[in-house]
């Protein structure tokens, strides 16, 4: 038997899974690192915390699954997206990394927005964001000038592991999609950006496709990780697009949904061509040639953990949600808006803050949990709905995550999106993503579908009831209003918030 790793470097921890040519997950481990929150809305890690934690994840894999190094023939990477990491001439960092969820950008995407005026859309397909990766670039040459002199390159998180496993500079279409400096449709560095905020075309690495081998493991790196220094090293992807290649998300008509602490909705795209007009994010995929749409709720598995720890900390969530299968659709006229932290899709909205609508003496507690549950998911159906606006076909909805533990919370996925709703048997998101970019490298499978076929398997699936389909149709159409009825009341409160 022979084996490939994939492993996922997320924000607070990574993950590495050992997997067989039948899609098994024979092993796994992992490892936590700090996050450092130097002032409010900063957030930021040290690089090479992320290379000691995943050679120690790598070592405990090898050790402790008593599987000889030489039967492993691949590794590949899942990161988390946007992150900078800036390098100096030597290869060194030349300061923390800044995260994708640090929101100290803001007046340099309003720069952006000026200086790129309509290219901005039509060059990099999405709008400029304080999580994407050039705020921060133009945020250090502003306000660390010695320190960004120093720097003569970039990479995102994941590219910056690889590189030290290897001693070479890569990134990947699918994470450099979100640094919005790249020509998402043309798959090259825009030349147009780059002059717009006079960055030279040697501060971007080269450009490679996913499944693409890119070297083997330096020697004294294998030797730590339990490897062997010919394991060979595959590019890897975006977390979200490795996310859809483990969930098989490979063609049209297929849409992922994901609820962990911000929800995704993720819906599959081969037209380069696709207009969004902004609203929702547009990547290119970890699969060659393709593209994904992608629209975010910041607060969705987090509005459920906020309402257990305010009303139910001592309680599980299985009985926080005892009982809620019981109450109908519209949780009696109740209704949530999970904008407990503002909100991304389609209110890119840092003020906006969260409703209950429709309070009466009569709702009890499993009133509230229930508006929470499908809050959450009408806030996902509203990228739903527009990329059904837009013409794509949404009919089949693989969801992951949080929401895919609950039988009526999936029942209700399917009710509020009217489309069929398929829970995963085997559901490793980003890392399994991983996994299979470096068993496609390998030449296992001729094809990333095919491998899917093998790897990805399906478990329980849900269709849509016509009747609560009715019901939710007229309640989603009262939930689009609760943002513009609210958005002036919330921008007057944000002086006496604490």
């Amino acid at each position: 038997m022979s084996y490939v790793i994939g492993v996922d470097l997320g924000t607070s921890a990574v993950k590495v899974l050992l997997v067989d040519r039948e899609g098994t997950v024979a092993a796994e481990a992992s490892r936590s690192y700090p996050l450092f929150h130097e002032h409010s809305g900063w957030s930021e890690q040290r690089s090479d915390d992320w290379v000691d934690a995943t050679i120690e994840a790598l070592h405990e894999l090898t050790a402790e699954s008593g599987i000889a190094s030489d039967t492993i023939e691949g590794i590949s990477f899942s990161g988390q997206m946007h992150g900078l990491v800036l390098l100096d001439g030597e290869g060194n960092p030349v300061r923390n990394a800044i995260l994708w969820n640090d929101t100290r950008t803001t007046e340099q995407c309003r720069e952006i927005e000026r200086t790129l005026g309509d290219k901005l859309l039509t060059v990099t397909r999405n709008p400029a964001l304080e999580g994407f990766t050039l705020p921060k670039i133009l945020w250090v040459r502003k306000h660390e000038p010695e320190t960004f002199a120093k720097a003569k390159l970039f990479l995102l998180p994941k590219d910056y592991l690889r590189y030290r496993l290897t001693g070479e500079l890569h990134m990947d279409y699918s994470d450099a999609a979100g640094t919005l400096l790249l020509d998402v449709a043309g798959k090259e560095w825009s030349s147009e950006v780059l002059e717009a905020f006079g960055l030279p075309a040697s501060f971007c690495p080269p450009l490679v496709e996913s499944h693409e081998l890119v070297g083997t493991l330096l020697p004294q790196l294998a030797e730590r990780s339990g490897l062997t220094a010919n394991t060979k090293v595959f590019a890897g992807g975006a977390d979200n697009a490795c996310g859809a290649i483990g969930s098989g998300i490979l063609s049209e008509g297929l849409t992922l949904c994901s609820i962990g602490t911000s929800g995704v909705i993720l819906s599959y795209e081969n037209d380069k061509d696709k207009d969004f007009a902004g609203k929702v994010h547009f990547f290119n995929h970890g699969k060659e040639n393709s593209f994904y749409a992608m629209g975010v709720t910041l607060a969705a598995g987090y509005s459920l953990s906020w309402f257990k720890k305010t009303f139910a900390p001592n309680e599980s969530f299985d009985e926080l949600l005892n009982g809620v299968g019981d109450i109908k659709p519209g949780a009696s006229g109740l209704i949530f808006t999970p904008y407990l932290v503002g909100e991304r899709t389609p209110h890119a909205d840092p003020n906006i803050r969260a409703s209950f609508i429709g309070v009466d003496g009569s709702h009890e507690r499993i009133h509230f949990a229930r508006a929470v549950m499908e809050g959450i998911t009408f806030s996902l159906n509203e990228s739903v709905d527009m990329f059904r606006q837009a013409g794509k076909t949404v009919d089949t909805v693989i969801s992951i995550g949080g929401g895919a533990q609950n039988p009526v919370w999936l029942q209700m996925q399917a009710d509020i999106f009217g489309a069929k709703v398929v829970a995963l048997e085997n559901e490793q998101g980003p890392g399994l993503g991983a996994a299979m970019l470096a068993a496609y490298g390998s030449g296992w499978f001729d094809s990333l579908e095919s491998c899917a076929h093998k790897f990805v398997k399906h478990a329980d699936s849900y269709s849509p009831q016509p009747e609560a389909v009715a019901a939710y149709e007229g309640i989603f159409k009262v939930y689009q209003q609760v943002y513009e009825q609210t958005r002036s009341m919330n921008e007057a409160l944000v002086p006496y918030r604490a």
